[in-house]
């Protein structure tokens, strides 16, 4: 290397470029917040003012992160959820069906992964060739990386079922509270957790692969 020449600029890790692409340990929090908000003012208020606190602390995130110029793609994205879940409270005046769009989206998603596991194209690979590996498909040439992320979105297709089943399970039992508070409780541990599982299994096959 010439003198002229700059040391590479370091590439972010896997790990890091995953927990970006979930919003981090901040992203999770925030949308956390508008939830705990709606469970605490529902339960020892009343709907109504749970439903438009909820939607404000939303907004109130949003219009925060707008203001100092950060990234508001994980705001709007809660907001979205907040509003739907809000509305559909509102329409049906049942506190339960605030947490419906979560319930759908967990089951929906569950559902593309383990088809995409059917057809053969596993939707984890694809992720982590986006946030992790500049776009490249390489994978897609690798048999064992292949094998590895089929099992992983299978068991991040299962994380969704659990959450989404535990969350159906409460609603058909009338929780309103105690889904609120599933709902916090599981993702917090679940997402971490399936990241952790993700970050090793896909280290841990590369570590195996010998280059031609």
């Amino acid at each position: 290397m010439t003198t002229d020449e700059q040391p590479a600029e370091r590439l972010p890790t896997l790990s890091e470029q995953m927990a970006e692409q979930l919003g981090g340990v901040r992203g999770l929090a925030e949308s956390s917040i508008p939830i705990a908000v709606f469970v605490v003012v529902n339960a020892f208020w009343d709907l109504y003012p749970a439903i438009y606190t909820a939607l404000g602390s939303a907004f109130v995130i949003g219009g925060f992160r707008l203001l100092r110029r950060q990234p508001v793609r994980h705001a709007v994205n809660g907001v979205f959820g907040v509003a739907l879940g809000a509305w559909l409270a509102y329409r049906s005046g049942e506190a339960r069906d605030f947490y419906l769009p979560g319930i759908w989206l967990a089951m929906g998603q569950a559902v593309i992964l383990l088809g995409s596991v059917a057809v053969g194209k596993p939707i984890i690979g694809y992720v982590w060739a986006i946030v992790a590996a500049r776009g490249r498909h390489d994978w897609l040439q690798d048999v064992r990386l292949r094998r590895t992320f089929q099992w992983l979105t299978v068991a991040w297709a299962v994380s969704f079922v659990v959450r989404g089943g535990v969350q159906w399970a409460l609603f058909a039992a009338g929780e309103a509270n105690w889904l609120g508070i599933a709902k916090i409780g599981l993702s917090w541990p679940i997402y971490l957790g399936m990241l952790a599982v993700t970050v090793w299994a896909v280290r841990r096959t590369r570590a195996g692969i010998v280059p031609a």
